[in-house]
């Protein structure tokens, strides 16, 4: 363990393409999400903005962040994903302040064989500790969606999706999600850019 002004030094000297994280007061380091979690986390993104957003002719409910800077007691997180449902935003964060310290109701990790298990093995646990409800871990890879839901003892694991399902998940149980629109394309990448 280092102390905590010691990993905030360590956590702005990070090269750039690096995304630093502060997990139970010791600093963690992880690259850039590779294209297909990239794909994943910006789909999930659209298909719920377009729901929720009201400046997308959604309902309004909800307000998403892609990841947000989140200062949670004594960690410091960056979560792929994350949503807050707007009857608990009581004010709009400050422009100066790069960082919340409200606690999202819902996360979304989109796992990399770089970071699956930082975000399975110490990522959930604080999230738990925060009083985030709702967690759910894409697995572009495998192509699966796990749902968790807080419990007194931590993450009870609601459902597990995988493939090309039509998903109707908590909390937004409302909105059928088609998982194939997460996945790259099974063209290559260079043919979908051209």
């Amino acid at each position: 363990m280092c102390n905590s002004q010691a990993a905030y030094s360590a956590l702005e000297a990070l090269p750039m393409g690096w995304v630093g994280e502060i997990v139970d007061e010791e600093l963690v380091a992880s690259p850039r999400p590779a294209p297909v979690q990239a794909r994943a986390a910006f789909m999930l993104g659209v298909e719920l903005g377009e729901r929720f957003d009201p400046r997308r002719g959604g309902s309004g409910r909800w307000c998403f962040l892609r990841a947000p800077e989140l200062r949670l007691g004594h960690d410091v997180l960056v979560p792929d994903l994350a949503g807050w449902r707007r009857d608990r935003l009581t004010e709009a964060p400050t422009p100066e302040e790069p960082f919340l310290t409200l606690a999202p109701d819902w996360i979304c990790e989109v796992l990399a064989p770089s970071t699956a298990a930082l975000d399975r093995t110490r990522k959930l646990p604080a999230y738990a500790r925060a009083g985030v409800s709702h967690v759910w871990l894409v697995d572009p890879s495998a192509r699966t969606l796990e749902v968790f839901l807080r419990v007194k003892r931590g993450w009870l694991l609601v459902d597990t999706f995988e493939g090309d399902a039509i998903v109707r998940a908590e909390p937004f149980a409302s909105l059928p999600l088609e998982l194939s629109s997460l996945w790259m394309p099974t063209e290559s990448f260079l043919e979908l850019v051209r």
